[in-house]
């Protein structure tokens, strides 16, 4: 009863706010507050989102759902103060910044609307466009504009032609297909003659002819008495020389590069040593190999100019990492017609420090810090290498301590690491064939070593990569682990029932159920309540399973005894990975402003093979569990293979939709019967299913009382709505839907494994919102999910079963999820 009074107070408060508020408070009676757009396209309105961008004015925003301008609202409750009352003068400062000011239609801004628009339809060949505009009034002090546009016929290429005043150009236009951009019955388009003037200027600029610019390239459009059709003409004058006062013209031609001097710490004492080809000055304080430095150089002696060699020389030396940003000159002999290429290197400083410091979150660690210092070494073996040494720490704070006395930091790491980057394809096979230059091939050699002390099972871990990776594509890049070696040694096995209470607590359930369990196992407390000593936790499971009597007349909860132990031995046994990996990425995205782009990742995994043909190789004697071990560690075996697609598109208004698609499997088999914990799949938490907190869903439909509950097979598809709030504070509506399943392991439990797609049946969902804060850096996010769609519910109707906020989970992370 209570609450529904304060839901219809709340209620009636809302509408009084709203129907207090007037959106036109404040404009004149000259004025109107715009309400709406529209643009009619030959007489039918238009949602073209090319056009609808080109107007300079919207009416003020309204929230998703909300047909009501609520920021102008808000906007409107702010009021000057005369009183130089300072809680008034900063509440209204409040208000106007959350708000937004009140849209008035602008007769200018409309006109140069009008233009952009008519100009549009201009560039896209509809050439004869006209347009007016209505500025129509609908209440006493709001109005709205309407775009009245008329295309007429558009035009559209009917012959292509050309006149080239040079030979050499003519001849080197002939030779490669005519107007690539530009074809017979195709519509005009500017974008298309813009992409044809640059792909010409491209083309001669890399044929050698070394004055060529884009200022050369004309289009001559005719459509005299031709109906909507047009004659394209392309013309190119001879080379234009100004000389003193006088300016001549000549025709274009090819240059070639007699020399190339490449200048290192240069000055007058220099020595000069001549090396394949090239002119080296140096005053020797580096160290670089000749050949190093050649290899990153595409202007070669006795070749043609090509642009294109020049800006491949800037990008290549840069990546070397030992000199500063090259200076690359052209002198013009111009009785040879020929170049000489002075390249001027200044090296870095050979020793250099770096720090870094940074503030994470993760479905794990609540918030984590974490610092690291590093010194690099350049040109370690005189061919542009760099080795980095680094320290590295952090401390975090854990999502599921198991003590409650703990300190708010529960989670801390100490490591050092030992990095060697190559340019170049580090092999003794040539490469250069199927991985050339261009790609910017890359190895890296990586020794790390860490101790890590979490919420109780501490580790120690030591890893080695020896990777290579290449870019074929500016948004497309490869990369090898070719060795991937990773072994984890778990520093407190006999702590896992003190972390895994639940387990401890199933333990202890079955076992103070069986009468025969040993009475030194059980402590009694002064009101005869009984309870598992936790120190004889692995006896009591010992003693269950070798007891016959309780298999025979308990078989459930020896089934689920068996389940813990397995449990326990997974998470608490050391583990050697010795994997080759290869992945995929495709990348539009610009820039980090970029909010209309796509990202496609693949990886694929392969562990253990080597190991085991090896053993097999030599007959290494299998353990007791019938596994190969080396330095006593069962290797781990399995194939993985993940697929993860994220798709963002941009509106107006800063609204971007925003979607991830994920697809992740693992199969052990031969050394191995399930998959490592650290190479396993979780579902919830702030970057996945946010109605689930980390590692609380699945697998499947269980019921599963585990604290980290992983699996070998995962689904996930996740779609988000960013919009603007005010000022820096953002918004989000989200569907996350997603679950892991067991597939081919040792899993006994029939609702944890994906049998068929009938178990898709099994796939959680998850709806909320979120608020975010810009801070420049970084963003801080809050969402609250709710559990839309709950596969743990045995009936049949699981959707929308407790979604009050009490059952809600909510999330705080750095960043988007995606």
């Amino acid at each position: 009863m209570r609450k529904s009074v304060y839901k219809k107070t709340f209620t009636i408060l809302i509408i009084i706010f709203i129907s207090s508020c007037n959106p036109t408070k404040g404009i004149k009676y000259n004025q109107l507050l715009l309400d709406n757009n529209k643009v009619f396209i030959n007489d039918t309105i238009s949602n073209d989102v090319n056009v609808l961008s080109l107007i300079k004015q919207n009416p003020n925003s309204k929230p998703v759902g909300l047909n009501i301008p609520l920021r102008l609202y808000i906007h409107n409750l702010s009021k000057i103060d005369t009183t130089k009352n300072f809680k008034k003068i900063s509440l209204n400062k409040f208000l106007k910044d959350i708000g937004e000011k009140p849209v008035l239609v602008d007769s200018l801004k409309t006109i140069n609307s009008l233009k952009d628009i008519q100009s549009y339809y201009f560039s896209k060949g509809w050439f004869n466009v006209d347009g007016k505009f209505e500025i129509n009034k609908i209440s006493k002090n709001q109005g709205e504009v309407k775009y009245l546009i008329n295309t007429k016929k558009q035009f559209f290429v009917d012959s292509l032609s050309s006149s080239i005043s040079s030979p050499i150009l003519d001849s080197i236009y002939k030779n490669t297909y005519p107007y690539f951009h530009i074809n017979m019955g195709k519509s005009f388009n500017l974008n298309d003659f813009s992409n044809e003037r640059e792909r010409l200027t491209t083309l001669f600029r890399n044929s050698g002819v070394y004055h060529f610019s884009q200022d050369y390239i004309e289009f001559e459009n005719d459509t005299t008495g031709r109906n909507n059709k047009m004659n394209t003409k392309l013309i190119i004058q001879d080379r234009i020389i100004k000389n003193n006062l006088d300016i001549i013209q000549k025709p274009f031609e090819i240059y070639t590069i007699s020399d190339v001097n490449i200048f290192i710490n240069y000055n007058n004492d220099n020595n000069k040593l001549i090396f394949d080809g090239y002119n080296f000055f140096t005053d020797n304080t580096i160290k670089v190999k000749p050949t190093a430095i050649i290899s990153s150089i595409d202007i070669k002696p006795n070749k043609i100019f090509r642009e294109k060699d020049l800006l491949n020389t800037y990008k290549y030396l840069n990546e070397l990492q030992t000199f500063k940003y090259p200076i690359i000159e052209y002198v013009e002999d111009t009785v040879n017609k020929s170049l000489i290429a002075n390249i001027e290197l200044i090296p870095k400083d050979k020793y250099a420090l770096g720090f870094e410091f940074n503030i994470s979150q993760s479905n794990i660690q609540s918030i984590g810090l974490s610092a690291s210092s590093s010194i690099f070494i350049r040109n370690v073996f005189k061919g542009a290498e760099t080795l980095q040494i680094s320290a590295f720490g952090s401390i975090g704070s854990s999502k599921d301590g198991s003590n409650l006395n703990d300190s708010f930091f529960d989670i801390n790491e100490l490591g050092a690491d030992i990095k060697i980057l190559f340019p170049r394809i580090f092999s003794p096979f040539n490469t250069d064939e199927f991985i050339p230059r261009f790609m910017s091939p890359k190895t890296t050699i990586n020794l790390s070593i860490s101790a890590q002390k979490n919420i109780g099972l501490d580790k120690q871990t030591a890893n080695g990569i020896f990777s290579y990776n290449w870019k074929p594509r500016q948004n497309t890049k490869y990369n090898i682990d070719l060795f991937n070696v990773q072994y984890v040694r778990n520093l407190n096995p006999s702590n896992y029932f003190r972390v895994y209470q639940n387990s401890f607590n199933r333990l202890e359930n079955i076992a103070l159920s069986f009468n025969q369990t040993p009475t030194n196992y059980i402590f009694t407390n002064a009101f005869g309540e009984n309870s598992l000593i936790d120190e004889y936790a692995d006896d009591t499971i010992d003693f269950l399973i070798s007891n016959l009597n309780f298999q025979e007349n308990y078989p459930e909860n020896f089934k689920s005894i068996n389940g813990i132990n397995q449990r326990k031995d997974r998470l608490t046994q050391n583990n050697l990975i010795f994997s080759t990996n290869f992945s995929f990425t495709r990348d539009s995205k610009q820039d980090v402003n970029d909010v209309d782009f796509s990202l496609f990742r693949f990886k694929f995994e392969l562990a253990g093979n080597l190991l085991s043909s090896i053993s097999k190789a030599i007959d290494i004697n299998k353990n007791d569990n019938n596994k190969y071990e080396l330095f006593n560690v069962e290797y781990s075996q399995y194939i993985k293979s993940e697929i993860d697609h994220i798709k963002y598109w941009k509106f107006k208004r800063s609204n971007v939709l925003a979607i991830r698609s994920y697809l992740g499997i693992a199969i052990p088999y031969g050394n191995s019967d399930y998959i490592p914990f650290s190479k396993s799949f979780f579902a919830g938490g702030a970057n996945d299913n946010r109605a689930w907190t980390a590692y609380n869903l699945g697998p499947g439909s269980s019921i599963n009382n585990n604290e980290f509950n992983e699996a070998n097979f995962k689904i996930a598809f996740n779609i988000e709505h960013r919009f603007n709030l005010f000022n820096k504070f953002n918004g989000a509506f989200f569907i996350d839907s997603g679950n892991i399943w067991n597939i081919n392991d040792e899993t006994t439990d029939q609702r944890a494994i994906f049998k068929n797609f009938k178990s898709l049946k099994d796939t959680a969902v998850g709806v909320g919102f979120g608020i975010r804060y810009d801070l420049g850096f970084f963003i801080l996010r809050t969402d609250v999910g709710f559990k839309a769609y709950n596969p743990e519910i045995n009936n049949k109707n699981r959707w929308f079963q407790n979604t009050s906020f009490n059952t809600a989970v909510y999330n705080i992370g750095i960043n988007y999820p995606f």
